[in-house]
């Protein structure tokens, strides 16, 4: 049940019997016509823009479509009043059975409720994390691992079939300087002082690798020119560090779907079908690039390259995909990978990527548009960065890793709940303060703590109603009377719980999961009130002497148990039953 989608449809008949009875001119466009929630909650339950958005083409007067729509709203039994407010909004007040018949809606759907088809089935690629290889993963991956996975539930909750792909970049110059550091882990696990120079990775993480290549070679590569073992141990190292990561990402909840290769890309001639792709269609040439801005001729040596031409498609320069000595660019390997997502007949790409990513936004997209021929977006979600605090100061590097926070530090620090549900409580695009002691104190101003202590609430009045004899099951209380529920604050909280699916598909639209977690706190929070209002008005408490009154309510707060349940879901946080 989408109860503003129900409304929309009644405002939507109305104006076509408008039409029909000539107060309103034919062939009007109705698509921007919305059903909201009104700014100001104490105008009503629900708003209606119509009038405002209809004035100009029906050549009226926003006012005068309001008063003719009104009372039409207003003889339907859903709608208790229709008032015409400012120069032509239509606030909405509900009839206690629409409240009523909504929390029995939520009760009798249960899991499902809030689920949409928006999707459709649209197939949508989300990549995400997609870390070099060459290392634990660190705090920065942490908020683009939970971002991407937490999108992933969301667009599947709203109807579209998700794969979530990790694209492994080990096709590089860093997975060289991966096995280099690993072979001195090596020759440290055979009794030799490692070499850790400048411009190898320090961590102690490798020293497993050393021990693990010590096991498999014994002392065989230690007198053996680079040459000879590079390829072996890079493979080595770069198969020891996928599976950490793999690790560290179910340490957080995190499956991927599929895991992409970068070298696979190279000697198969993928790279080469792709750019052939583009230069079919006369957007690759042969060229030299003006100088970057900022740049003077002394220092600026233009050399002929092979380009993309990107700037067909939005980008403000082209692009070089081969470099002057005839070896790919970082670039030709990415478009390639994109060209197989397309091929693998993907409707949506999402590219979830840091904030240091964002000069590759532009380029992508024009290389995807081109390749798809403008059918499949691109969407590139960019991550800001994270900044970690402990007892008011910034939380030290990890020994371990060397030069950074590891995923692991933090989630042993603060759980993997705490730490995916705080990820969310910022847009992606916006810096996040993350510190220990503030997310795991229990106050009203931890959203992490306040969501999850509605719900143990909510199942302490299910605890204490077995405990009293009144039979609380989810098939009991969707089908009890619910007649007992007529406070207006009770209603105010069914009125939240009625923009759930709304939310949903607007945070599916814009690929935007932190609205999730807004919600659930705002959920909260009107749970929290009605919680406390029943503190000095008896009749507003969960048990009451009279048991079908107490299933009544109890049913409400089991549906916001529902909800919250059903948010988190998308969150990947686990709902806390009872809190200690």
């Amino acid at each position: 049940m989408n109860l503003f989608s129900d409304i929309r449809a009644l405002v939507v008949g109305a104006l076509d019997a408008m039409t029909a009875a000539g107060e309103l001119p034919a062939g009007l466009d109705f698509s921007a016509v919305a059903v909201e929630p009104p700014r100001d909650p104490a105008h009503g339950d629900m708003a209606t823009n119509a009038a405002m958005v209809l004035a100009k083409p029906a050549g009226l007067s926003p006012r005068v479509i309001a008063d003719k729509l009104a009372p039409r709203l207003a003889s339907d039994p859903r709608i208790a009043s229709a008032e015409v407010a400012g120069p032509g909004f239509l606030n909405l007040r509900l009839s206690p059975a629409v409240w009523r018949g909504l929390v029995h809606a939520v009760l009798t759907e249960g899991a499902a409720y809030g689920r949409s088809d928006l999707g459709q089935g649209t197939k949508v690629n989300v990549e995400f994390v997609s870390a070099n290889p060459t290392g634990p993963m660190h705090v920065g991956h942490v908020r683009g691992a939970v971002f991407g996975d937490a999108l992933a539930r969301l667009l599947d909750f709203a109807g579209h079939q998700v794969t979530r792909e990790y694209y492994i970049n080990d096709g590089g110059a860093q997975v060289d300087v991966l096995a280099r550091s690993a072979y001195e882990r090596y020759r440290e696990a055979n009794g030799l002082e490692p070499d850790i120079r400048a411009g190898l990775y320090p961590g102690d993480y490798l020293i497993p690798v050393g021990e693990a290549l010590k096991a498999k070679y014994g002392t065989s590569l230690l007198d053996k020119p680079e040459s000879d073992w590079l390829v072996d141990v890079r493979n080595f190292a770069t198969g020891m560090m996928m599976q950490v990561i793999r690790e560290d990402l179910a340490a957080l909840g995190v499956t991927m779907d599929v895991y992409s290769s970068e070298k696979a890309l190279y000697g198969t001639g993928k790279i080469e079908a792709a750019i052939d792709t583009l230069r079919g269609m006369g957007l690759i040439y042969e060229g030299v690039l003006e100088p970057p801005k900022g740049k003077t001729p002394d220092d600026w040596e233009p050399r002929e390259q092979t380009l993309f031409r990107s700037t067909a498609h939005g980008d403000d320069v082209d692009r070089p995909v081969k470099k002057s000595d005839g070896s790919w660019t970082y670039f030709a390997p990415d478009i390639a990978y994109h060209y197989d997502k397309i091929q693998r007949g993907f409707d949506l790409l999402i590219d979830v990527l840091g904030a240091d990513h964002g000069g590759y936004v532009k380029r992508m997209k024009a290389v995807v548009a081109a390749l798809s021929n403008g059918r499949v977006p691109l969407d590139v979600k960019l991550i800001q960065l994270v900044k970690l605090f402990k007892n008011g100061e910034p939380f030290k590097m990890s020994k371990r890793a060397g030069t950074f926070v590891t995923l692991r530090d933090v989630v042993e620090q603060a759980g993997a709940d705490v730490t995916r549900f705080v990820m969310l409580t910022r847009k992606n695009d916006m810096a996040l303060d993350f510190d220990f002691d503030k997310v795991l104190e229990q106050s009203k101003d931890n959203p992490v703590f306040y969501v999850q202590y509605a719900n143990a609430r909510v199942n302490s009045v299910l605890r204490k109603a077995r405990e009293a004899g009144i039979a609380c099951d989810d098939a009991t209380l969707a089908g009890v009377d619910l007649s007992p529920l007529s406070h207006t604050a009770e209603f105010a909280l069914a009125g939240k719980l009625a923009e759930w699916p709304r939310l949903v598909e607007i945070a599916a639209r814009n690929n935007e999961p932190h609205r999730v977690a807004f919600y659930l706190y705002e959920l909260a929070s009107e749970f929290h009130g009605l919680w406390n209002r029943g503190n000095d008005d008896p009749d507003l408490r969960f048990i009451q002497e009279d048991s079908a009154k107490s299933q009544a309510k109890i049913g409400l707060a089991r549906a916001v148990g529902v909800v919250i349940s059903n948010g988190l879901g998308i969150l990947g946080v686990t709902p806390v039953e009872e809190m200690r």
